[in-house]
């Protein structure tokens, strides 16, 4: 009599668990993307804010907002589109504002040139919540170690000399988790049906 191989059968069914496993916790974050990109969509449609204080509550993405920028300080040029498409050059500045805390960062707009010198002296901004670029390392993102970026401030209208950079979507946040659970399904089945194949073969010899 052909016994069943206990070892390989116990981890190929641990391993086809885990997949079903992780296929369902992608349709979990399938959900929770859908509420949040619905609550992004509602954000874009309220009324103006003050730019907060600790610019690190996601909840503010795509918000429009307003500020007073009483000094900027730390010009950066980040690539980045304007808001027809084109690539080119974000010019981004940190903002001394007056009041407690981390101040603001702004971008200014957009430029086809990276060696644009742009004399942009402050004043009251206004525009709409978006993330800071993200300069972590590819593995500090993997292992999610230290803190993600902050918010930032897109202008709806750009400082002189420039055009406005692409202000966040709410198209540009993927829903990819279904795609991701449907995958993890399909892995499992796959396992199943070969392991299956398999021991139909040791039977058989």
């Amino acid at each position: 009599m052909n016994r069943i191989p206990l070892l390989p059968t116990l981890i190929v069914f641990v391993a086809i668990v885990i997949m079903i496993w992780l296929g369902i916790w992608q349709l979990q974050r399938a959900d929770e993307k859908a509420f949040l990109l619905a609550r992004y969509a509602i954000a874009a449609k309220l009324p103006e804010i003050a730019f907060p204080a600790m610019p690190t509550n996601e909840r503010l993405l795509f918000r429009r907002a307003g500020g007073m920028c009483l000094e900027p300080l730390k010009p950066t040029i980040q690539g980045g589109r304007n808001a027809k498409g084109d690539a080119g050059w974000r010019h981004i500045v940190s903002c001394r504002t007056g009041v407690e805390g981390p101040g603001m960062i702004v971008d200014i707009g957009w430029s086809n040139r990276f060696d644009d010198k742009i004399t942009w002296q402050g004043g009251s901004v206004h525009g709409v919540i978006s993330r800071q670029p993200d300069h972590r390392s590819l593995l500090e993102k993997a292992l999610g170690n230290g803190p993600g970026p902050g918010l930032m401030l897109v202008l709806a209208v750009p400082a002189q000399g420039l055009e406005q950079s692409a202000p966040p979507s709410i198209k540009d946040v993927p829903n990819n988790h279904l795609a991701y659970a449907v995958q993890w399904f399909i892995f499992a089945a796959i396992a199943t049906v070969i392991y299956g194949l398999a021991l139909r073969r040791r039977r058989r010899a």
